[in-house]
């Protein structure tokens, strides 16, 4: 295995392959009132689709007080394929989860975004060989 991914990447595609019904799910977050201009350039592509039932927008607006008096506010903006929506609140309720990420929730964050079993153990192997510590029970 090596740096470079034996398949194709969704980030900045994710439009098109929803367009072609490859992906399932695309998931956004920044801090309330902050995605760049570019993302927000992002999201009008995706008004059209949107607008025309071809895709379902979900917007969520979740505080954070984990961080005790420094509380944010996170905005999540999920795109979903019509039929898919269950995935929305999967993601929200996986994201949800502050204490620890695991390697099992990499791999769920995986499958619902539309990675395959083999897509995701790629990604594993090589968050592992790079440093990323996935905390266990």
């Amino acid at each position: 295995m090596h740096g470079t991914p034996p398949y194709l990447i969704h980030t900045n595609r994710e439009l098109g392959l929803m367009r072609l019904g490859k992906k399932p799910l695309a998931y956004f977050v920044d801090a309330d009132g902050h995605f760049p201009p570019v993302v927000q350039r992002y999201f009008q592509w995706f008004a059209r689709d949107v607008s025309n039932g071809k895709i379902v927008r979900s917007d969520h607006h979740v505080t954070d007080e984990s961080q005790g008096v420094d509380v944010r506010r996170w905005h999540h903006v999920l795109f979903v394929l019509p039929g898919e929506e269950w995935r929305i609140d999967a993601m929200m309720q996986l994201k949800s989860i502050a204490e620890r990420w695991t390697e099992a929730h990499e791999r769920e964050e995986g499958r619902l975004l539309g990675y395959s079993e083999q897509e995701n153990d790629w990604w594993i192997a090589y968050c592992k060989r790079n440093g990323t510590r996935f905390e266990y029970d």
